[in-house]
């Protein structure tokens, strides 16, 4: 038994046969399949499903994170077909090949930017250089040298790439067993380990349509981080900057966008409050009403969104609704440990 993949962009379908995986396939029949190491551990091979089903034998978290597995990424290498597929190669610049670091860091600075998100930056001490891609994350790891450090969490840059300060905007979430200590016991001085990075839902520089961010909380890290790099590499397109919070209090940076906006004026920053707590001038509802009633079309867009499931989820409904192709859609739903763990349970 055997299936057909068809591959976007090529004439010809690979067969596979059962138990094959689409990328041994391609290679026998001369297809030139981006790929690497071929066992699951570089990435080289990433692509997209676009239909069919498959079956992922073991591969490393550094080759496709868990976002990018739910965004609809395989490795070739490791799929195996349980269907005819269609599958599309990822463009060059879809995939951010970074080397994972193990950083060594200070804690140099922390700021209030609310009542509940500390602004915390450090500075990296050793392991660097630290390469990422614009809106990526890392894993972080505060009090690493006391016994039972706490465990690690996946928090955003909120810098641009380069240099060796790190900023992180660390929301306060109760019953935590990490952020309580970020949001009452961290001070300057102290040591972090820093490991990454990794996401998908990163800035791609060469698409010079409008782009579209969307933060939600602190999903305003690394969609600041994007919206930043995009500006300093003289990003000429139309930039829309929506943030949602739930009331004037939880907003923050609003001065630093401003600025921003009024340096460069193809950027236009829109705060909407989903639950204001007094009268208010600024947008209010839902960060996807807003969307909704401001695009009629948002074909040749780019869309980078960050924040809570519930915001990324319905936002990408509007967004699809809107004509925004899948594959202009990055998206990185800021999922706790408690949902997580429901997750699993639903499973």
């Amino acid at each position: 038994m055997s299936f057909k993949v068809a591959i976007k962009g090529r004439d010809e379908k690979v067969t596979v046969e059962m138990g094959e995986t689409i990328l041994a396939a391609a290679l026998r029949a001369g297809v030139p399949y981006p790929c690497g190491c071929r066992s699951g551990n570089c990435g080289a091979c990433k692509s997209t499903l676009i239909a069919g089903e498959i079956e992922m034998s073991p591969y490393s978290d550094y080759a496709l994170s868990k976002p990018e597995r739910e965004q609809g990424l395989i490795l070739a290498c490791r799929a195996v077909p349980w269907s005819d597929c269609e599958v599309a190669w990822l463009e060059p610049d879809d995939v951010a090949m970074h080397p994972t670091r193990h950083l060594d860091c200070e804690v140099t600075g922390i700021e209030d930017a609310t009542h509940d998100i500390r602004i915390v930056r450090m500075v990296i001490r050793a392991g660097g250089p630290f390469d990422f891609s614009a809106g990526q994350y890392a894993s972080v790891i505060f009090a690493p040298d006391r016994a039972g450090h706490l465990p690690p969490r996946d928090f955003s840059m909120a810098n641009r790439p380069g240099g060796e300060t790190l900023e992180f905007h660390i929301r306060l979430m109760a019953g935590g067993a990490v952020t309580p200590y970020v949001a009452h016991s961290l001070k300057p001085g102290e040591r972090v380990r820093v490991v990454g990075p990794y996401g998908n839902a990163f800035y791609r520089p060469r698409h010079t349509g409008p782009i579209l961010a969307i933060a939600g909380g602190s999903g305003l890290a690394p969609i600041k981080s994007t919206v930043e790099e995009a500006l300093a590499r003289g990003a000429e397109q139309p930039i829309r900057l929506y943030f949602g919070v739930r009331a004037e209090r939880d907003l923050y940076l609003e001065d630093h966008f401003e600025a921003l906006a009024a340096g460069h004026p193809n950027l236009k920053f829109v705060p909407v409050l989903s639950e204001p707590d007094a009268p208010t001038q600024r947008r209010t509802g839902f960060l996807s009403e807003a969307i909704g009633k401001d695009f009629q079309d948002l074909d040749g867009f780019k869309a980078y969104l960050a924040g809570p499931p519930i915001m990324v989820e319905t936002c990408t409904r509007v967004l699809k609704h809107l004509g925004l192709a899948r594959q202009n859609c990055h998206a990185d739903a800021f999922y706790t440990e408690a949902d997580k763990a429901k997750l699993e349970t639903a499973k």
